[in-house]
């Protein structure tokens, strides 16, 4: 399972180091494509792979819009010997990453946030905003 919290600085090269615990999880390579709220969503291949059939179930009307945001822009990432990942320069422009970045594990994939994102995304995060969503799970 993914969980935790780390911050780590993008180089020039575009490139950013996945946290160790997190690359044991993620195997020897994994997928990075765009997120929601402009991160990037980071998936193990054998999760990138149920995502792809639930979206591929969908209709062509339907699915369309998810197919091109998630497929489109997805690359295969291998880690070099020190953990670092390249992050192909249309995602760093989609997730506004320039220097700061922080990581986080959310259960079956890691997120990659620019700082500022992260702190603005985080401050409009509601105790009343969980408080529904966990109403809704019956928790």
């Amino acid at each position: 399972m993914l969980l935790g919290h780390y911050r780590h600085n993008i180089d020039a090269k575009g490139r950013i180091i996945i946290p160790n615990k997190f690359r044991d999880d993620l195997g020897e390579s994994f997928i990075v494509t765009r997120g929601l709220d402009n991160s990037l969503f980071v998936y193990p291949l054998n999760e990138w792979l149920v995502l792809e059939e639930k979206i591929r179930q969908l209709p062509l009307s339907t699915g369309r819009d998810l197919q091109r945001f998630f497929f489109s822009n997805a690359e295969e990432v291998t880690p070099d010997s020190q953990g670092r990942i390249l992050i192909p320069s249309n995602l760093r422009k989609y997730a506004e990453l320039k220097k700061e970045a922080v990581i986080i594990g959310v259960s079956s994939r890691v997120e990659i946030w620019s700082k500022e994102n992260w702190d603005k995304n985080s401050e409009n995060l509601s105790n009343e905003a969980v408080l529904n969503a966990m109403t809704e799970i019956g928790f």
